[in-house]
């Protein structure tokens, strides 16, 4: 029975990623909340025959593939290329990350729902790529459990509690148990695990000055409080000797007072303090969802304060559709850290196994990545991109879709070029040929990776623009197989023999190209 059960849960793990669908997508489609589907795919749960067929008309599968399971050397062989073309492709990550300062924060749910192992294993590879790591955990699941059992009902205002002294000996009791165990799996060893010859060092202490809130919408807050001081000193010290820094929502007035902090809030302030390359939070869900349950991979400051400004004014924090109440202080704490200039907050999915790894060590991410500014940009070619021109539309040219052409000719033509960017990776270009009533928008391309999420529709509003800025009353383009896309965006096919004169001189009549133009 187990044995099925396994097979099972690999076959579906194995057709879901080769799909590109994460859990929650899946989930969507089945009805099924997330945790109980990564059960499933890690083989800890059955799985009934009616859930089996939603999952399988989901997958667009049959139902019998699961008991037949995918010959084993499709599978190792699948498995073996992806791991090699994936792992090449994460070598610039782990340049561009050496030496870089992590601050990565997770809730009590990750210890109650036995997420934790699985998210220290990713923990470990990041110190192993000389990543220096801080670690901010909360406790509310486990202080409700522990007041619940003692019948000590605290209040929550604006989704913060009212720690009472009778509740913060609790706070402090259960904090105690959940660091230490927190600090055993990180330090666990064992020869069978993903973890084993680490040799991780835990440091902990009590780096946070805190003050009390004080009263909110009149609830005098007692023993919540906030941060007065981070030790940054003492956390860089920390860090410097390589040891991993373990920091609990936990603050200490210099009186002697012990104060209940958000782990959220708490952070966002220790990465603004330490001056954090990153600040990552697991989150309930695949990162920010927009109306219709989609991820949104990038979030610019301005659009997170309009979506926190619309859910408090529309509906409530509480009510609010795609994001849970957690989540969205969480959102409102990843906001306050970018305008204390950490440069990148991501928002990850606890749910998914290796949403860490996938969201730093790969182009497409997992979650959603807020910055102060868009992470695209859009500008003239220079000298230095051509080869990675050449490199992005050369088999579109082996294919028949762009004209082919040469590094030198790319290089001849210059000052034609534009680029796009995403986050420093050059992921799409495009040539403005400036004729006597029309531009050509020409080599226009964007990297497959890259493809469907919008930046296509970016470049050619940018080329639009350029061209209205000259004056010129019509753009034109020549494709072969993106005419349905083009007339999309307003262009119509026209007779070739309008085509520009000196244009016509050097048309290819065997590519066939078709004409489109659009008066701007």
């Amino acid at each position: 029975m187990q044995k099925m059960q396994n097979n099972i849960a690999n076959t579906l793990r194995f057709l879901r990623k080769e799909q590109k669908m994460t859990l929650v997508q899946l989930a969507q489609k089945t009805g099924v909340n997330t945790s109980s589907l990564s059960r499933i795919e890690r083989g800890e749960i059955n799985i009934t025959v009616d859930l089996l067929g939603r999952i399988a008309k989901a997958l667009n599968t049959s139902p019998q593939i699961f008991f037949d399971g995918i010959p084993l050397q499709e599978k190792i062989n699948s498995s073996r290329n992806s791991f090699v073309e994936h792992f090449r492709l994460s070598a610039k990550f782990i340049y561009q990350f050496n030496k870089k300062i992590f601050v990565i924060a997770f809730g009590g749910e990750v210890l109650k729902d036995k997420q934790i192992k699985q998210i220290t294993h990713d923990i470990n590879l990041l110190h192993s790529l000389n990543i220096s790591l801080v670690l901010v955990h909360g406790i509310r699941p486990q202080i409700d459990h522990k007041l619940i059992a003692a019948r000590n009902r605290t209040r929550l205002v604006r989704n913060q509690r009212v720690t009472d002294k009778q509740a913060l000996e609790q706070i402090i009791e259960v904090n105690g148990r959940i660091r230490t165990e927190i600090e055993a799996t990180l330090s666990s060893s064992m020869s069978d695990s993903p973890m084993a010859g680490s040799d991780i060092k835990v440091s902990s202490g009590n780096f946070l000055t805190a003050r009390p809130v004080g009263v909110i919408d009149g609830v005098d807050m007692e023993f919540t409080g906030q941060i007065r001081k981070v030790d940054t000193h003492a956390i860089l010290d920390k860090l410097s000797h390589n040891e991993v820094v373990l920091i609990s929502p936990l603050g200490f007035s210099p009186v002697g007072e012990i104060f209940n902090l958000s782990y959220e809030q708490t952070a966002a302030q220790i990465a603004a303090s330490i001056k954090a390359d990153k600040l990552i939070y697991y989150i309930d869900s695949d990162g920010v969802l927009n109306k219709r349950g989609e991820l949104i991979p990038e979030m610019t400051t301005e659009k997170a304060e309009n979506l926190i400004r619309s859910i408090e004014k529309n509906s409530s924090p509480e009510n609010a559709a795609h994001i849970s109440y957690k989540d969205f202080n969480i959102l409102k704490s990843s906001l306050s850290a970018i305008k204390q200039n950490v440069e990148k907050v991501h928002l990850i999915n606890r749910n998914t196994n290796g949403s860490l790894i996938e969201e730093l060590y790969t182009d497409k991410g997992s979650g959603t990545i807020l910055t102060e500014y868009a992470l695209e940009k859009i500008r003239p070619a220079s000298l230095k991109d051509v080869k990675r021109i050449h490199q992005l539309i050369e088999p579109l040219g082996q294919d028949g879709i762009l004209l082919s052409r040469a590094s030198e000719q790319i290089e001849r033509d210059l000052d034609y070029f534009h680029v796009i960017e995403h986050n420093h990776n050059l992921i799409g270009c495009v040539a403005l040929y400036p004729y006597e009533s029309m531009t050509e928008i020409a080599c226009f391309a964007i990297h497959p990776n890259n493809q469907r999420q919008g930046y296509g529709m970016k470049l050619l509003n940018y080329c639009e623009k350029k061209i209205k800025n000259k004056n010129t009353e019509y753009a034109f383009i020549f494709t072969t197989q993106s005419e349905h896309w083009f007339e999309e965006k307003g262009f119509v096919e026209a007779d070739k023999n309008t085509m520009p004169t000196e244009r016509r001189k050097i048309y290819h009549l065997e590519r066939n190209s078709k004409f489109f133009t659009k008066k701007l």
